[in-house]
């Protein structure tokens, strides 16, 4: 299985890669709200063991004596592994049913906010507020992409799915731009996919090709979950920020970037596959010629294994 280039820094950079933790921030008999962090999937999928938000609610519950099969997390919406912030489950599968099914008209404001690289060209700056409404299909990796319209009508057996994402600019920068937005429609990558469709993909989306990856996460967080109580009827709103120095960086930009992990990778790879096709190995060997094993080259002065490699 092939692991994202961004993936492979994580896990060897990011402190609590793996261990990463969950924030309660509301529970009753009825529903759970919680901050989940980037990295961390919201549920297991098949064949996968990562860790999951369900797992860690579920340990959390059984330490408290509260775990039981009537009484346990269940997944009622979903927010990418890479995405942070302020997502709901429920604890019955009656509330599970209820909530899913009126999920539409019982959450009042479901609010995001995201750092998007700038377009190349300003003739494709979106304006301060708007609506976009392609819709999306997904590829073989289920990666979701707003397909063009030759794609369209060349392949007339491509499935579509309507998707509707609001926007408004909270700070322009001189490379990157803060967006708030809001979904009519929960489609996966839908925020990601959209943005990156208008030639903003989100800084450190290795998926659309970010050219940037400052903070080595992706720049979506759900910050803001406002919905009516499905049970008791009450008005319910959490907020949770996301990180204060996202501002700071859109303000300031970023003149110099480093180049992304994933580009790197890229680059060596091409440079590789460049190599071979010009008859050079990856140990600078002739392609053809016998490969010298680190044992001879143990045994070799650098004058002779120069002679090797010419």
């Amino acid at each position: 299985m092939n692991v994202k280039a961004s993936t492979k820094y994580k896990r060897e950079h990011k402190a609590d890669y793996g261990k990463e933790r969950i924030e309660i921030l509301y529970e009753d008999e009825f529903l759970c709200v919680i901050n989940k962090p980037t990295g961390m999937l919201t549920c297991p999928y098949p064949g996968s063991r990562a860790r999951t938000a369900q797992d860690v609610l579920e340990q959390l519950m059984r330490k408290r004596g509260v775990l039981n099969k009537n009484h346990k997390p269940l997944v009622v919406h979903r927010l990418d592994r890479d995405t942070s912030g302020v997502m709901m489950f429920a604890f019955t599968e009656n509330a599970q049913s209820l909530i899913m099914k009126r999920w539409h008209t019982m959450v009042t404001s479901r609010l995001y906010r995201a750092v998007a690289e700038n377009p190349k060209s300003r003739e494709k700056v979106l304006p301060d507020t708007g609506l976009i409404d392609d819709e999306l299909s997904f590829n073989a990796y289920n990666v979701g992409f707003v397909p063009s319209e030759k794609m369209k009508q060349s392949d007339r057996n491509l499935k579509t799915v309507p998707a509707r994402t609001h926007f408004s600019v909270v700070e322009r920068g001189p490379t990157h731009t803060l967006f708030e937005l809001s979904l009519d429609t929960g489609k996966k990558n839908q925020i990601r996919a959209h943005l990156a469709s208008r030639d903003y993909p989100l800084c450190g989306d290795e998926n659309y090709r970010a050219r940037t990856d400052h903070f080595h996460r992706l720049c979506l967080h759900a910050r803001t979950l406002s919905f009516v109580h499905p049970f008791t009827q009450k008005e319910m709103s959490f907020c949770v920020p996301e990180p204060g120095e996202w501002l700071e960086y859109v303000k300031g930009g970023d003149l110099n970037p480093e180049p992304p992990v994933w580009a790197i990778e890229n680059e060596e790879i091409r440079g590789r596959k460049l190599s071979a096709k010009n008859g050079v190995g990856m140990e600078g060997v002739i392609l053809g010629q016998k490969r010298i094993s680190s044992k001879e080259k143990a045994h070799m002065n650098f004058i002779e294994l120069g002679k090797k490699r010419r």
